[in-house]
Parts: structure tokens; C-alpha cells; sequence
């Protein structure tokens, strides 16, 4: 791959992906895989201003060992300097780039119970800072190929040819081909702020799923909620991070409660290292009653159990089946790509900022309109070649969103 087209995808993700600001702290989490990479993107970092780039370094290989060998009360404690990191980001607000490379395979054969466990108790301690830099800072996950993520989704090719493709296959689904990927961004954000656009205009009260795979499953919608997509802001903030590169999706948060029926998956969804595949899931009274999988059965029900809000839905995002993504022909065995090549659903935390007035309200009031509270947001997907989302609005008038897999209407 050709390093100028590599350092101005660093560009990208510094530039368009955080919109880091001068005299801003960065905070960079990395597998220790990813040291080159991961040494021009600190560049750019202080090419554009940086104060401080600190780099947090993990390892698959090593958290494997810990989950399996070490005791879960001491992997549940939070050790003073982890403790002190976390106030001193809660009133910094670093700017936050997480870089995925990690191996989809890389957990396989954990205890998932202890991992969730260990999860809980931690977030008992750190969540109060967590809450509190939430909608306050700019964050972006983005990817870079490592050799063992390489090979998964290029069995038959040597780990060379693979990164290769891997590397490729993330420009390209980056918009980041033609070295261009800072003006592509603003084009594409446009086009999607104009689908939002419409969406809201509706005025819509529910979201009914229904493809032949066996999807039947009407959603409720909270009333005057938005559909968002591309570029955020932080809270009070007058210019647009991109959370996710890459990203073709138009969400909202549904109303906590409201899901009835049955959701089948589309593609495989990768959770904490472990592949689980061919699911559906029951839902009653907008909550995960039931699920089944063909593989990772165990790691999908410890998603449910982690609080009381992770077995309800926190988002409902619309992808086009024709997306760029999908239509690599790839299955990417990785959430922020697959995930925007076709409709998908999340179990989990629903977006506050999507609730029109919520920098004025509390988490307790923003709680009772609707929107699902917790410490996980898992993502999976659900849009097949004949999905079909019929809307309805307020009115009680139905309005086709999506027909054979993609967007009913155009502009």
C-alpha cells in the first residue's frame, strides 16, 4: 500500500474524524501491532495542534491471559492511576481516536460470564466520569489491518497479499481511495444530513421489519426524536466530529419498551473477540426475551445480562443492502464495517443527544422520555436483500422507508 495514501487516511481520522482542535490533549488506544501506523497519526495529531498525544497500547494475546488466569476480583478492582486517569479525561476532555485492528477470533474461549462481570463492577467505579465526559468530547474509531483480522477476512491469500487487501478495503470503504478522503467526507456527510432531513419531517411513530428470513418486528419511536447521521457535535460545540469513518447510516433511539416480534441476523457480529453467528432474537415488551445462535450463543446472552438496560434496544439504524460496504462482497467480521454495509440494530444505550432540548434536561428526565439507558451499546445486523421498513406516522399514515433491501425514496 502506498504510505502517502496511508498518511493522509492519518489525516483523515485527526482531521475530519476527532476535528481535533489546537492545545487539545489526544488520547489514542492501539493494539501493539499497529506501532507505525499508529506513529504517523501522532504526527498529525501534533501537526494540527496538538498539546499531548498519549498513546494506550493493549494486546489481545495478553487480555486473554489475564481472563483466563487471573482472579475476577482483581480484574474487577480499578487500581488507583486508573482511577486518576479517569478524572483527570472527565475534566480534560482528551479527544479520543480508537484504532480497530483487533482479531476476531482473539477471545475465543473465555469465560464470557467473568468478562461481562468483571465489566459491571469496573463500570460501578468508572462509570460517574464516563457520564460525565458523555456529549462533552470528540471521539472517532476507525481501522487498520493487522495480519491475524488480515487472514479472517482473506483466508486463501498469504498474510502479505492479505494486509494488502485489508488495507485497500479500508481506503476504499473510508472514501479515502484517491488521497481525497477529507473532501469526500464533507460531500458524503451532506448527503446523509438530507435523508435525516426527511426522516424527520415525518413524523413517524413506529418502525415494522419484515423479510422473508423470518424478520417481524415493529419498533416504537419516541415522539420528536431525531434521526442523525454523519458529523456530531459536543454539547454546546459549533463544528462536527465523525465518530465513526466509515458510516452510512441514519439512526435514532427508539422508545425503551416498545419492540415486539423477531429479528433474524444478517451477517455474523464480532463481541469482545468472540464471532457469534446465524441469531434472532425474541422481543416482548421491548425487551430481548429469547435468543438463539448457531454460534456464540453464550457471549450473546452475557450482552443481555450486563445491566437492566442492555436486553432493550438503544438504536435503529437505516443502511442501504447497495451500500459500498456490502457491495465489496465482503464480510469485514468487524461491527464498525459490517455494520454500515446494511440495516442494523442495537441492544443497549440509546443516543440523549438525539432528544431535541436534552442539553436542559437531566439523564433521569431524558431516561423518562424514552430513550434506553446503560453501559453497553452492541450493535448487530439485521438488513437482508428483501428487508422492508414500512414507517408510520403519528397520523397513522404508513410511508414505505425501505423496499427490497434499500431506501424507498430519492432525492
Amino acid at each position: 500500500m502506498k504510505k502517502t495514501l496511508i498518511k493522509k487516511y492519518a489525516e483523515l481520522l485527526v482531521r475530519t474524524g476527532l476535528h481535533l482542535k489546537k492545545n487539545q490533549n489526544v488520547i489514542i488506544q492501539a493494539n501493539c501491532d499497529q506501532e507505525e501506523f499508529v506513529a504517523l497519526v501522532v504526527k498529525e495529531c501534533y501537526e494540527a495542534g496538538a498539546k499531548r498525544v498519549l498513546v494506550r497500547w493493549s494486546s489481545q494475546k495478553v487480555a486473554k491471559q489475564e481472563y483466563k488466569k487471573a482472579k475476577e476480583s482483581a480484574l474487577s478492582d480499578v487500581l488507583p492511576f486508573e482511577l486518576e486517569e479517569a478524572k483527570w479525561k472527565s475534566e480534560d476532555l482528551p479527544a479520543f481516536l480508537w484504532i480497530d485492528s483487533d482479531d476476531p477470533d482473539g477471545n475465543k474461549g473465555i469465560d464470557v460470564g467473568k468478562s461481562a462481570r468483571i465489566r459491571a463492577a469496573r463500570y460501578k467505579v468508572l462509570g460517574p466520569y464516563k457520564e460525565a465526559m458523555e456529549n462533552r468530547y470528540q471521539w472517532c474509531i476507525a481501522g487498520a489491518p493487522s495480519p491475524e483480522w488480515a487472514k479472517k477476512v482473506f483466508p486463501g491469500l498469504s498474510k502479505r497479499e492479505a494486509m494488502e487487501k485489508l488495507w485497500e478495503a479500508i481506503l476504499f470503504t473510508s472514501r479515502a481511495a484517491d488521497g481525497n478522503g477529507v473532501v469526500n467526507w464533507e460531500r458524503h456527510n451532506a448527503e446523509l444530513k438530507k435523508r435525516c432531513a426527511y426522516l424527520n419531517s415525518l413524523g413517524l411513530k413506529e418502525l415494522h421489519y419484515r423479510s422473508s428470513n423470518g424478520t417481524d418486528l415493529r419498533v416504537g419511536l419516541i415522539p420528536g426524536v431525531l434521526f442523525q447521521a454523519g458529523g456530531e457535535k459536543i454539547r454546546g460545540g459549533d463544528f462536527e466530529f465523525q465518530p465513526n469513518i466509515p458510516s452510512e447510516e441514519c439512526f435514532t433511539s427508539p422508545m425503551k419498551g416498545k419492540a415486539e416480534g423477531v429479528v433474524y441476523s444478517a451477517k455474523p457480529l464480532v463481541y469482545n473477540g468472540q464471532v457469534i453467528s446465524d441469531f434472532h432474537i425474541v422481543f416482548k415488551e421491548g425487551k430481548a426475551v429469547e435468543v438463539h445462535a448457531k454460534e456464540g450463543e453464550e457471549a450473546l446472552r452475557s450482552i443481555l445480562s450486563l445491566d437492566e438496560g442492555s436486553a432493550y434496544l438503544g438504536e435503529c439504524a437505516l443502511v442501504p443492502y447497495d451500500s459500498p460496504i456490502n457491495n465489496t462482497g465482503l464480510l469485514f467480521y468487524n461491527t464498525l464495517y459490517d455494520e454500515n454495509a446494511c440495516c442494523h440494530l442495537a441492544l443497549g444505550r440509546g443516543f440523549n443527544e438525539l432528544y431535541p432540548g436534552y442539553e436542559n434536561l437531566s439523564e433521569a428526565e431524558i431516561r423518562e422520555k424514552g430513550i434506553n439507558f446503560s453501559m453497553s451499546h452492541v450493535d448487530f445486523m439485521i438488513g437482508s436483500k428483501d428487508l422492508s421498513i414500512v414507517g408510520t406516522k403519528e397520523s397513522g399514515e404508513e410511508v414505505p422507508l425501505f423496499e427490497n433491501g434499500n431506501w424507498a425514496f430519492e432525492f
